[in-house]
């Protein structure tokens, strides 16, 4: 989970391979750096013997699976969330809006697919209905999809968030005063508070560490053999710090930041806000244009440890001298061969010019086109910007895991022939750099106990204890 930006590199180095892999509401080729190589491993049936992509929207990653399955954004599906908008705790329920509607109106539904638009599925039911159907009852999945209430059977969609309101603090007696059950209660409400302040949880459950205390030093880092890291600093020179940046024309790129007109790569489809945003041009201080003689507009080639991109300028004070920046969002593509959103992709051809280097190109910018939406035959812009993520290199923090978001990158004009848009990538180079990273982790891992790794940090979808403890195979 954590980790899975360097997973192609990690299948590559004969670590495995896959059977089938489900992307879920996932875009790796797009959003994560190298994705060239999860192209390669993505169309390689050693690696991956089937890519079954679940996405609410077509996406450069769906272009390269087996099967596409399309899943139902928040009003086509149930689900619970809870966010930290206050000191309080609570749950809030989110219902398919037409499958509700239906219920209400006395329709009976089974699957809630047979109301979305699309036939779209809802993800809980479809895992429900695959674990039954890979398993007759001999493999062991079953008994984790059982109803609670009907012995023998398998559960359905109200059952399992009947059973998770049940176990809510307080819900089931608020359910009670107004004479429902806590999933009805959820129905009507659509949330539920369950403590009014968390503010001092710690005097009685203390925090999640060994001492039971913030920990200003860390006993954990030293065990685990980074005895300078066992009190918070900023001693650590990272590959961008001002003193590894000391060849000509080197500057820190970052790639990151956030426009506010998008959410991540999920708004491509959202004409509005792509009428508002749809470049991403190189952010540059006048300083550093001066130096290299770039001007408002004028292109520059971004080179990256593992390839480089062809990009505008964007002259601005509004970033520091010695950074320049490049923002998230943009850059989408799509290959003529590919259906999906237009609003903001550009149509790319994608080449392999051998010696294990990819080549992108951009063949057509956004064009308008007419549908039952008389919008799109209004669109005006041209540009869909430039994808950047592709050509950068997997860093994965030696200690973390985390990906290092920031890349060091030598800019210059680009050579003849080089236009806008122009991406190429080494994916042999990109090998062999995510291997130096990975040799950084591995020249200071240390295993106290036999651990993978601390057993009381915490983590996404953690595996049970034992699966921490490293064994004789390992």
């Amino acid at each position: 989970y954590e980790m899975s930006h360097i997973l192609p590199h990690m299948i590559k180095e004969g670590r495995g391979s896959m059977d089938v892999y489900f992307t879920r509401v996932f875009n790796p080729v797009w959003t994560f750096p190298d994705g060239f190589s999860w192209m390669e491993m993505l169309q390689n049936e050693e690696s991956v013997g089937c890519h079954i992509a679940l996405t609410p929207t077509w996406n450069e990653t769906a272009f390269f699976a087996d099967y596409v399955l399309p899943m139902g954004h928040a009003s086509e599906r149930h689900d619970v969330n809870s966010y930290a908008t206050s000191s309080g705790k609570w749950v809030a329920f989110r219902q398919p809006v037409l499958r509700e509607y239906a219920r209400r109106e006395g329709r009976e539904v089974e699957f809630t697919h047979e109301v979305n638009p699309g036939e779209v599925w809802e993800e809980d039911e479809f895992w429900n209905e695959l674990s039954w159907r890979i398993d007759d009852g001999t493999m062991g999945i079953r008994e984790h999809f059982m109803s609670p209430y009907r012995e023998g059977e398998k559960i359905t969609i109200d059952e399992y968030y009947q059973y998770l309101f049940e176990r809510v603090p307080g819900l089931p007696d608020a359910a009670a005063a107004e004479g429902t059950d806590a999933l009805g209660y959820m129905r009507k409400h659509g949330a539920f508070l369950i403590e009014e302040s968390t503010y001092k949880k710690y005097e009685k459950d203390g925090w999640p560490t060994p001492s039971g205390k913030q920990e200003f030093y860390s006993e954990t880092m030293i065990e685990f053999g980074y005895p300078e890291h066992s009190i918070p600093h900023y001693r650590q020179k990272s590959h961008v710090h001002p003193d590894n940046l000391t060849g000509e024309d080197e500057y820190c790129l970052l790639p990151n930041f956030r426009l506010p007109q998008h959410i991540h790569s999920r708004s491509a489809n959202a004409k509005w806000l792509v009428e508002i945003a749809h470049r991403n041009p190189i952010w540059i201080h006048p300083k550093d244009a001066r130096k290299l003689g770039v001007a408002e507009g004028d292109l520059l080639k971004i080179e990256t440890e593992i390839g480089w991109f062809v990009d505008k300028v964007w002259v601005t004070e509004g970033i520091k001298p010695g950074v320049v920046g490049c923002s998230h969002h943009i850059g989408r593509w799509r290959r003529s061969q590919d259906a999906g959103n237009r609003f903001l992709t550009n149509t790319v051809s994608i080449e392999d010019t051998g010696n294990g280097k990819m080549r992108m190109r951009t063949v057509s910018g956004i064009e308008p086109w007419k549908s039952d939406d008389p919008d799109t035959n209004r669109i005006w812009w041209r540009d869909g910007g430039v994808h950047q993520n592709i050509t950068h290199a997997v860093q994965p923090d030696p200690i973390s895991g985390a990906h290092c978001w920031l890349q060091k990158v030598r800019l210059s004009r680009p050579s003849e022939g080089e236009e806008y848009g122009d991406i190429e990538v080494d994916r042999q180079k990109s090998f062999e750099y995510y291997k130096r990273w990975n040799k950084w982790a591995k020249d200071r891992e240390t295993h106290p106990r036999g651990e993978r790794r601390p057993l009381w940090m915490k983590r996404p979808l953690a595996p049970r204890k034992e699966h921490f403890i490293i064994g004789e195979r390992d």
